[in-house]
């Protein structure tokens, strides 16, 4: 039976929504694909960046500085047991002579958000001399923590302290910028289970915004003037 010009019509549009909905489902796929081999790359860069950097609290060779990357902090000021821990760590390190200063590095583009402030209030409550710590303002991420250590900073070797799932891309990223970069990092808050896990979903994207900074050099959120603290506090009796 010959078809009717209306009948070719007719059946047009449902070819195409089926054609539509192919190519749809095929563009879905393929990002989902690119996006997971983008993410692997991240991950394998910064494992490849990090391998033989990376080291137990006890077995870090020493450094001048460790550099203490920010986490939240709660409206009362106090920090989160992410950040408490890193803190903690680093205040070990002080006390067992593997580190000479500690730079704390974090977010406080809000007045009322204080990150660096935060930490120093609890590095002194726990016994480390204020003239040993230096503050960041502008570590607004994991990057420009990094970058600003190095060019503010003149810092040229630290031990860089966070939580584990976190490490190999900060150490990574602070290689990158030409720093003698270690690291020690902290699993202890693995018992509040669901912000660890959510922390390491997060990573999966974070590495891939890492090999992005890396590969554009883009500028931190803020440089500003150089800074001497963390000079000070390396000479401070």
């Amino acid at each position: 039976m010959a078809l009717t010009p209306a009948g070719i019509v007719g059946r047009v549009p449902i070819i195409t929504r089926r054609r539509l909905l192919r190519l749809t489902a095929f563009a879905a796929v393929l990002a989902v694909g690119l996006g997971g081999l983008t993410s692997a790359g991240g991950e394998l860069w910064t494992r490849v960046a990090a391998k033989g950097h990376v080291y137990s609290e006890a077995d870090v060779p020493a450094a001048p500085v460790a550099l203490v990357l920010g986490a939240e902090v709660y409206a009362d000021g106090s920090p989160s047991p992410f950040l408490a821990a890193r803190l903690d760590i680093a205040r070990r390190l002080l006390e067992a002579g593997k580190v000479k200063a500690i730079l704390v590095s974090g977010d406080h583009s809000r007045w009322e958000y204080d990150e660096p402030g935060s930490m120093e209030v609890y590095l002194i409550a726990h016994g480390v001399p204020a003239s040993r710590i230096a503050l960041d303002y502008a570590g607004f991420d994991t990057y420009d923590s990094c970058v600003r250590a190095g060019r503010i900073f003149g810092v040229r070797q630290a031990i860089v302290v966070t939580q584990t799932y976190h490490l190999d891309r900060a150490v990574a990223l602070c290689r990158s910028q030409g720093i003698d970069a270690t690291g020690v990092g902290d699993d202890t808050v693995k018992i509040y289970k669901d912000p660890w896990r959510n922390s390491v979903i997060r990573e999966r994207g974070a590495v891939v915004k890492a090999v992005s900074d890396v590969i554009t050099h883009r500028d931190p959120v803020f440089l500003g003037r150089q800074e001497t603290t963390v000079q000070e506090a390396l000479t401070a009796s």
